[in-house]
């Protein structure tokens, strides 16, 4: 009895890696590289124009504000000694009101520039998961993933979900944002 159920074990221990191979060749796989959505897809680049348009006025404002404290630490520094201690004093504490006014502003400006690429973000990986659902359903893929260590160039099917969201970037429904401009 026990011979019967180790010959039998071993039958199927050995044909078990024959119906793996011929189960995985059938299964049909493909790969989307996310960083390329994000960094090649219309709809991202549509999206990060809008992003730079919207918060451009807000960083040149930082950077001027950036040169009008240098200017004043600069103008302290080298007229320090010439002044009176209560000049000085009022200087000093204007430098440092300012400085923590610019810090405060730069803070809100990575906060909200952070929030809207997020947002932009989210839309633009709805989109694309749109994209490779149709993908999948149409050409009949069992499984596509995203973010893995290593794939073969042959599975990956980015450029056609990258196609798929530019043949659609022009629609008016593809085009909404998070905030709706």
């Amino acid at each position: 009895m026990n011979t019967k159920i180790a010959t039998l074990l071993v039958a199927l221990m050995a044909s078990l890696p024959m119906s793996f191979a011929s189960a995985s060749e059938a299964m049909k796989i493909g790969y989307v590289n996310t960083q390329r959505i994000f960094r090649d897809a219309p709809t991202a680049v549509k999206a990060a124009k809008r992003i730079e348009a919207e918060f451009s006025k807000r960083d040149q404002d930082l950077k001027a504000m950036a040169k009008q404290i240098q200017g004043l630490q600069e103008s302290l520094e080298k007229n320090a000694v010439t002044m009176s201690e209560s000049e000085r004093r009022a200087k000093e504490k204007d430098l440092s009101e300012q400085s923590r006014e610019f810090q405060r502003k730069q803070r809100e400006f990575r906060e909200d520039l952070n929030l809207r690429q997020n947002e932009e973000n989210a839309a633009i990986i709805e989109k694309a998961n749109k994209a490779i659902k149709q993908l999948a359903e149409s050409e009949k893929y069992d499984l596509i993933v995203q973010d893995v260590v290593w794939v073969s160039p042959r599975l990956d099917v980015t450029d056609r979900i990258i196609k798929a969201l530019s043949e659609n970037s022009g629609k008016a429904e593809d085009l909404p944002t998070a905030n709706g401009k």
